[in-house]
């Protein structure tokens, strides 16, 4: 059987954020106020938010408990700042990584002189209760696979010219954000803010049909709980 690969188009995320404090969110998984006992995760992700922050806009100080949060700026600044003492300004190339562990609280705000733009993926932990930690990868290469701790799960960056192509992870599930661009994967075309999530990934490729950057996450495994 070969793989099996759905799209998820960026204008059927649910939609969230408060528009008042300037911020704008898009969420690829069931969220919040939104539930979809259909759309709950793929794999080990279970959450891949877009969030576009205004100047000066940003999250208050709120706990995280036994998730893997990894980030991504598109576009502009992002601050952090955690309860484990960690501050950090994190830009585009950067890979951010908070494993919530045993519990951590954290604040996110716009720290830049213009808009914000980033993609936040939250994946499950193998093991749970563990000690909180932080890092920032700055200035990931292309084809520098990050391999995220305390998972089985590898994150893959991709900054494609037009025309180029690369290959998709061979992988119990395989999902492929972009982030900016336009891409033909498996037969589909994908453009800025759409997902495929592909069960079974086995010898695809990804062909840019602009310039392109892409997200794609690698994983092995699904959640245990208990």
């Amino acid at each position: 059987m070969g793989p099996m690969t759905q799209v998820w188009r960026a204008e059927d995320r649910y939609r969230g954020g408060e528009a008042d404090a300037g911020i704008d969110t898009r969420h690829a998984f069931s969220f919040s106020g939104h539930y979809d006992p259909d759309n709950v995760r793929f794999g080990l992700l279970v959450a891949c938010n877009e969030e576009r922050l205004a100047r000066g806009a940003g999250f208050a100080l709120h706990p995280h408990r036994d998730v893997e949060i990894v980030t991504w700026v598109a576009e502009g600044e992002l601050e952090h700042r955690d309860s484990t003492g960690q501050t950090s300004l994190v830009r585009p190339g950067d890979v951010q990584r908070l494993s919530a562990g045993s519990g951590v609280r954290h604040t996110e705000r716009n720290a830049g002189a213009g808009p914000l733009r980033f993609v936040q993926m939250w994946l499950v932990p193998g093991e749970f209760g563990t000690p909180p930690e932080y890092e920032v990868v700055h200035g990931i290469a292309d084809n520098t696979p990050f391999a995220l701790p305390r998972t089985d799960a590898v994150l893959h960056v991709r900054r494609l010219a037009a025309g180029a192509r690369t290959a998709v992870p061979d992988a119990a599930w395989a999902y492929v954000h972009v982030v900016r661009g336009q891409a033909v994967l498996d037969g589909a075309t994908l453009r800025t803010g759409d997902a495929a999530r592909i069960a079974d990934a086995h010898a695809l490729e990804a062909r840019a049909e602009t310039d392109a950057e892409l997200l794609m996450w690698e994983m092995h495994a699904e959640p245990v709980y208990g």
